[in-house]
């Protein structure tokens, strides 16, 4: 592998400010999205009773996080390709394939999921009648496996593949990388498990966004400061 010059990695990683602010807007509007979801279609003794979902307040909430979702995903994937495009030839071809790879994969599932929270939002007849208590249980379990099954899994993927890219160009301080790491295993292995634990993924992206915003400045500021 041919030697790379003093801090080109880190000159190769210096994600534009738009790239920063995408994150952030994704962050707060998957939690944002995350939360309403679990307030407007609860899981466990909270979905006994499917007429409970004929509360206006649960649907808006459903209505609210089903309308943001796109938009995260849009965010999202102008971050992935914005810190894509700044690694350039200085990545890793196969953790870089990981990356976009599960990002897009991500991306799709959570579609998926508002999807088919859509539909469990269309079982409640306009009338106001509560859905049948099958098809309640079958979207809501649907929902859910998509979001915390599948795409929290694709999250915990993206999450490690960017710390290993970050550690291994040193543009990562150890304690973000360490944070990945433990927020991947948490998505992998926990979100399945315990309510609301998949926030940990906008929170990451939050932490690391805020980072990339900061370390720009830093190095704007150097380069401007003379000699």
């Amino acid at each position: 592998m041919q030697a790379k010059g003093p801090g080109r990695g880190q000159e190769a990683l210096e994600t534009p400010r738009a790239a920063g602010l995408a994150g952030v807007v994704f962050a707060l509007l998957l939690g944002a999205a995350i939360v309403l979801i679990r307030l407007g279609i609860p899981e466990g003794a909270d979905a006994a009773g499917a007429p409970g979902f004929t509360n206006s307040g649960r649907r808006s909430a459903v209505q609210s996080a089903v309308a943001l979702v796109p938009f995260a995903g849009i965010f999202f994937l102008w971050f992935v390709g914005a810190v894509r495009a700044h690694v350039g030839a200085v990545e890793d071809k196969f953790l870089a394939t990981v990356f976009l790879g599960s990002g897009i994969v991500f991306t799709a599932t959570m579609f998926g999921a508002a999807a088919a929270a859509t539909a469990v939002l269309a079982l409640a007849q306009p009338s106001g009648a509560p859905p049948a208590p099958a098809a309640w249980d079958f979207g809501r379990h649907f929902a859910y496996t998509l979001m915390t099954g599948y795409a929290m899994r694709m999250a915990a993927v993206f999450v490690c593949s960017m710390s290993v890219i970050g550690h291994r160009l040193g543009v990562l301080p150890r304690w973000l990388t360490v944070l990945g790491f433990l927020a991947a295993l948490t998505l992998l292995f926990v979100s399945t498990n315990v309510p609301w634990s998949e926030l940990v993924f906008p929170a990451w992206s939050l932490v690391l966004s805020v980072h990339i915003l900061v370390a720009g400045r830093h190095a704007a500021a150097g380069r401007a400061a003379p000699s």
